[in-house]
This record gives C-alpha cells, sequence and structure tokens, in this order.
C-alpha cells in the first residue's frame, strides 16, 4: 500500500503547505480534546459498522477496536502526550495515534464518513452526558433548599414586591419559590439532552453514506434512541446546542437572583442571615468586614453563559444551509458555560446549607401591622363590604396612623369609626403574624399546611433520583 507523506486528513489536493498563523487558527484539537472518549466511542461503532458492509474483516475490526482502547487508556494517563501531538483536531489525533499503533490500516476507518458528522455525533454525546451532570448538581442544589426549608418552617419573614415590605410569608415558602425555578431548570436540561438524541452517523458530509451501513445499529450501540431524519440537516444543526446553552443560561439567571437576594438579606439594613464564613471573605484594609463573595461571583458570572447564548445564536443565524466552519465556534462557549455553571451550582449548595437565618429579625419584620392591611380589608368584606370599598376604607385608616405616627392597631376606635361604623373593636385587636400567614391555606399558599405538603411534594420528586450530597467531586 503506497504510503502518505501527508497525515493531514484533507491534504491531498494541496500543493503548499498552509500558512502556519492559519494553521494555527484555524486548529481545533486544544479544546475539542474533551470530546476524545466520544470520538473513540463512534470509532469503535464505525469499525463494527463497515464490517457489516464488507469493508473490514473481523480480524481487521479486532485490530482496530483494540488499537482504540489503547489511546483511550494512554490518554487519560499521558497528557503530555496529547500536548504533543500536533493534531489538528480530535480527529485527527485519533487517526494519527491510530497509525502509530497498526499501520495503513487505521486509513479504512475513514471509510464513507465525514468529519462533519463525526464532530456532531461527538458533541450530541457530550451534550447528553453535560446535562445528566447537571442536573444531578441541581438535584442536590434542591435537597439543600428541602432541608433549609424543614429547619425554618416556622420562621415568618416580610415578603416583597417591588423591594417593598407586601405581606408575610414563611421564610420555607420563600426557599422553595426558588426551589421550584431550578426545578424548571432540570427540566429544561432533559428536553436539552431529547433534543441531541439523535445519532447524525451515516449523514456523510452532507449528501448520506454511499455505503449501505446499519444506521439504526451505530446509533443503538452508542447510547442514542433514534436516528437524524435528514443528512443535511444533520450536519449542520446545532439547535441541540442552543437548547443546552438555554438550559444553562436558566439555571446561570436563578442562581443569580437567588445570589441577589442572599446579598442583600446579609446587608446590615436587612440583617435576616448570617454568612457563612467558609464561603465569605473578608477586607484587606476593614478588619470588621464579611463579605458574599461567594454570592456575588455567583451573580458575576451569569453574564457570560448569556452572552455563549447569544453569540452562538448570532453566528447561526447567517449560515446557509450545510455544514460551515464558522460551526467550530459552539464548542468553546459551550464547554466554558457548562463547567461555570456545573462549579456555581455546587458552590451555591455549599453557601446554602452553611447559611444561618436570623429568625428573630426575619420575625420582627413580618410582625409589622402594616403588612396585615389586605387581611384588614378581609375583615370588612366578611362584613359584607366590597372588596374595593374596603381597600379604599383601610387606605383611610392607614393614613391616619400614619398622620398620627402610629401603626393602624394603636388607633383608636373612635379615630377608625370616622371612617367607617363597621369598625369594631375587634379589628383594633389586628391579627397575629401566624394568623395572616395561616389564612393562606390555597394550594400553593404560604400557610404552614400548604407549605408542608410543598416540602412533601419536593421530596416525593427528589426520591424519584438519585440525591448526590456534599461537595462536588
Amino acid at each position: 500500500m503506497t504510503e502518505r507523506k501527508d497525515d493531514r486528513l484533507w491534504g491531498g489536493r494541496f500543493e503548499r503547505a498552509p500558512n502556519e498563523q492559519f494553521d494555527a487558527f484555524q486548529r481545533s484539537f486544544s479544546f475539542d480534546r474533551r470530546l476524545l472518549p466520544y470520538e473513540l466511542a463512534v470509532d469503535r461503532a464505525w469499525a463494527r459498522a463497515l464490517q457489516g458492509v464488507g469493508i473490514l474483516e473481523a480480524t481487521e475490526v479486532k485490530q482496530i477496536l483494540a488499537a482504540l482502547d489503547k489511546i483511550a487508556e494512554r490518554s487519560k494517563t499521558d497528557k503530555a502526550w496529547l500536548d504533543a501531538s500536533g493534531a489538528e483536531d480530535v480527529h485527527h489525533f485519533v487517526e494519527k495515534a491510530l497509525v502509530e499503533e497498526i499501520g495503513a490500516l487505521a486509513w479504512k476507518l475513514h471509510t464513507g464518513r465525514s468529519r462533519n458528522e463525526l464532530v456532531v455525533t461527538d458533541f450530541r454525546l457530550f451534550v447528553i452526558d453535560a446535562a445528566a451532570e447537571m442536573q444531578r448538581g441541581l438535584e442536590a442544589l434542591l435537597n439543600a433548599f428541602l432541608l433549609q426549608a424543614k429547619a425554618n418552617l416556622s420562621v415568618p419573614m416580610a415578603g416583597m414586591t417591588h423591594m417593598q415590605h407586601a405581606q408575610p410569608i414563611l421564610l420555607s415558602h420563600f426557599l422553595l419559590a426558588h426551589a421550584e425555578a431550578f426545578a424548571r431548570d432540570i427540566t429544561r436540561l432533559q428536553h436539552a439532552a431529547a433534543s441531541a438524541d439523535a445519532c447524525p452517523i451515516g449523514s456523510g458530509a452532507l449528501a448520506g453514506c454511499s455505503f449501505a451501513i446499519d444506521r439504526q445499529a451505530i446509533a443503538r450501540e452508542l447510547g442514542f434512541s433514534r436516528i437524524t431524519a435528514n443528512s443535511l440537516d444533520a450536519v449542520s444543526d446545532r439547535d441541540f446546542v442552543l437548547d443546552y446553552l438555554f438550559a444553562l443560561a436558566g439555571t446561570a439567571t436563578h442562581l443569580s437572583r437567588l445570589a441577589e437576594d442572599f446579598v442583600i438579606f446579609a446587608s446590615q439594613e436587612f440583617s435576616y442571615l448570617i454568612l457563612p464564613d467558609e464561603f465569605s471573605t473578608g477586607s484587606s484594609l476593614m478588619p470588621q468586614k464579611k463579605n458574599p463573595d461567594a454570592w456575588e461571583l455567583i451573580r458575576g458570572k451569569t453574564g457570560r453563559i448569556t452572552g455563549a447564548l447569544v453569540a452562538l445564536l448570532t453566528t447561526l443565524k447567517g449560515l446557509p444551509s450545510g455544514y460551515q466552519r464558522d460551526l467550530q465556534e459552539d464548542k468553546e462557549a459551550l464547554f466554558a458555560s457548562h463547567d461555570q455553571v456545573e462549579e456555581t451550582v455546587w458552590i451555591a449548595m455549599g453557601a446554602l446549607m452553611a447559611t444561618k437565618f436570623n429568625g428573630e429579625r426575619l420575625r420582627a419584620a413580618a410582625s409589622n401591622p402594616t403588612l396585615f392591611s389586605t387581611d384588614a380589608a378581609d375583615y370588612l368584606v366578611h362584613r359584607g363590604v366590597p372588596f374595593r370599598q374596603a381597600h379604599d376604607l383601610i387606605g383611610k385608616v392607614l393614613r391616619e396612623a400614619e398622620r398620627q405616627g402610629k401603626q393602624w392597631t394603636q388607633l383608636s376606635l373612635s379615630d377608625v369609626q370616622k371612617i367607617s361604623p363597621l369598625f369594631e373593636k375587634d379589628f383594633l385587636e389586628g391579627p397575629s403574624v401566624e394568623d395572616v400567614i395561616a389564612n393562606k391555606v390555597v394550594p400553593g399558599g404560604t400557610a404552614p399546611e400548604s407549605v408542608r405538603a410543598a416540602i412533601a411534594n419536593l421530596e416525593r420528586r427528589l426520591n424519584k433520583t438519585v440525591i448526590t450530597q456534599g461537595a462536588k467531586p
């Protein structure tokens, strides 16, 4: 067999070598080497498929599989080998390594296939695994919310709208509100994994494979549930990447909102929580400072995740049909986003678990009678007053209390009866914060029985999966 003097996967057509700067510019092995385990899995499946159509003999397949296994083992322990390979991309690396192991037989493996389909198959497999990893982290974070909700079930707090104190709620209700957002993120991750779960192998560069390979068998071997429907679309489709980046951006956004709440609550103006030493830092100048750096960094990293999604959308919007080299830009952004969000989820879980809440301060803020104003209006509703009229009358009561510099529960009976004769002495006794919270008994409300039901519901959802506790290994 004729020896090849150029080990590039595409060099035969070219008379001169690439410009040195351009050659370095167009290489991707520095980041797509992360796909090596998936590339090797695809190569194994392809070798068997080529045997099925008579391109490879059984003995040749055995040699190729043994060589691929050796490459897999060495790649786990010999980073210097990877660094010094000089490969253009992960596909080039494997072919070069195969040639070193089994000589010219390695060149047969690329029969009937294209790097276009290879890279998107590898990438789909990566996204499926990455989404599963991310889901495990979110399940651990949800477990942290569950534990804190159980531990703080009797603690009221001042719920806010427009950053103004609004109505009393349970701290557990607040924590479970954040948990619901992260539970939706799991749903988006599952959608992204399902979007990636289609095997493109057999699509060729764009037109399909000239050999009658069994695409369904390849898909099953690689763990896909289905094959892609159109070869041209298969090599250029990056919707699954967008779906995963969107899921990551949603998670990062929810982490940022959680972080914002905790940064605010840790301030002296609120003092709702005590920052854990192990997730805080100090000041190089001011000895008294304890800063919520974990939460601030979590909040700060959100922009780069959203930016990665927008960047890929921008790249894809102008591409014509078929594979274009622009698509090489999809991987670095996704790899970085996955790593950042995964790390951030585990940091958030640890910081949440280590946080102590200031129950006395939370209760004091929630016990301000001004927050009971809606319940005061309901007092009149129970006496037959239309709510809109009751709302207006309570507004006048609050205005009178403000004029006198008192809480409305400190007004005299004559003060309130000047506003409406429907007010009786029991009105000024006012409800307790526990009464106000207990009134919200609808499913999804903040009443203790409703919150206990929500805790039980979250626990049931989490019990369907294995929860990973503790720090990320």
